[in-house]
């Protein structure tokens, strides 16, 4: 395969301005590219969305309006950052938590096509807790701490179902800017239509671990497991399993888990590897990152397969570049130049565009043909 260059970056901000703007400019060609082909001919009115932001995130709204309005946002851009019932979207990740001398641990891959993936870590303290996360949609997380200790992460929960919500990304800000610890992620999770469905796994200062199973068209389910790949009650989209090994991952991480012996730092070893880590970038799926959040230390780590990890604390967090090559037989980062785009910003930027005129469904159905409705699966299995 042709390697594919990246470059990380990490920004922070106090209140929504030119931090935001920056993320926004980055992300929005290619996410306006794949939106705009997707959205349909009927798009939720945005006084709709607007109403669904304040009857179920009380307070988003105001980040809502931030958002849009520093950006001069027309309607697509106040739809889109509503992440009101988006078009259909996956990531494909594995995740971990648990406690250890240092204190509790969540650990998770990543993996997607590099290209799609917006490839910055934010500090805000937009509202509530201070919050450290990697973006997703610009103003979602795909995982995340704030400063209370509350740690999260998601996966794809291999289910092709979609129905009225929100897109998870929110849902993951909205929780980690609001909630305490453990307890009160379930209680405001539960409460959040969610579009698709994912698996949140939440680990707090404590020690209290929970996986959540969140869908569109069943009420959540709460499992004792403290792993999620890509699947839930069962694999019940079984190309997409087969082609992901969702149940070979699953079983590895029970197996590491019950062996009791491996600290957070060893199980962030055991994600470098197979099955765990992948590599199949050209093809759409491979390990983009893999992060270490220690939510009581308030630390991050961002971790690359040839050994290369950066950290961040909430009492110490520097701005800063990492240059990342993925390549089939691995990831290799590279300490950059402080943060700021670089000089090939434009040309990632111009291929993120082009690739995300595809959704990450579109690149599972050119291998793979995806049914519009469960009475489409045809030989699905």
């Amino acid at each position: 395969m042709t390697p594919i260059e990246l470059s990380f970056r990490s920004l922070t901000e106090t209140a929504i301005g030119d931090v935001w703007k920056q993320v926004f400019d980055h992300g929005w060609p290619g996410w306006k590219a794949w939106y705009l082909r997707r959205l349909g001919d009927n798009p939720a009115p945005v006084a709709k969305c607007h109403r669904m932001l304040r009857d179920f995130m009380p307070g988003m709204e105001h980040s809502w309006n931030a958002w849009v309005s520093s950006v001069g946002g027309d309607e697509d851009i106040a739809r889109f950052l509503s992440f009101w019932t988006p078009p259909r979207y996956l990531v494909n990740c594995s995740q971990a938590a648990g406690v250890d001398a240092q204190g509790p641990w969540l650990i998770r891959n990543y993996d997607l096509d590099p290209l799609l993936n917006e490839a910055t870590l934010l500090r805000t303290s937009w509202r509530g807790y201070d919050v450290i996360g990697m973006v997703e949609g610009m103003a979602g997380l795909s995982d995340g701490m704030n400063d209370s200790g509350l740690a999260l992460s998601l996966t794809f929960g291999g289910r092709i179902e979609r129905g009225q919500g929100f897109g998870i990304p929110l849902i993951m800000r909205y929780v980690l800017e609001t909630c305490r610890d453990t307890q009160d992620a379930l209680a405001a999770l539960r409460e959040i239509p969610c579009h698709m469905s994912y698996n949140v796994t939440a680990i707090d200062r404590a020690g209290q671990v929970e996986n959540l199973m969140l869908a569109p068209d069943r009420p959540p389910i709460r499992r004792t497991d403290r792993w999620a790949t890509n699947h839930q009650l069962g694999v019940e989209w079984p190309r997409h399993g087969r082609l992901t090994g969702t149940v070979e991952r699953g079983q590895h991480l029970a197996n590491l888990l019950e062996g009791g012996d491996l600290d957070g730092d060893a199980m962030a070893q055991a994600f470098l590897k197979a099955p765990l880590f992948t590599t199949g970038y050209d093809k759409g799926f491979g390990t983009v990152y893999t992060a270490l959040y220690r939510p009581a230390e308030g630390s991050v780590a961002l971790i690359w397969s040839d050994g290369e990890r950066h950290v961040w604390r909430f009492d110490d967090f520097v701005p800063r570049d990492i240059n990342v090559t993925f390549r089939a037989d691995g990831s290799v980062g590279r300490a950059g130049a402080p943060a700021h785009l670089l000089d090939d910003e434009t040309r990632r930027l111009q291929a993120f565009a082009a690739r995300n005129t595809q959704s990450a469904f579109d690149g599972w159905t050119n291998i793979n043909p995806l049914p519009d409705s469960r009475t489409e699966t045809g030989d699905l299995s």
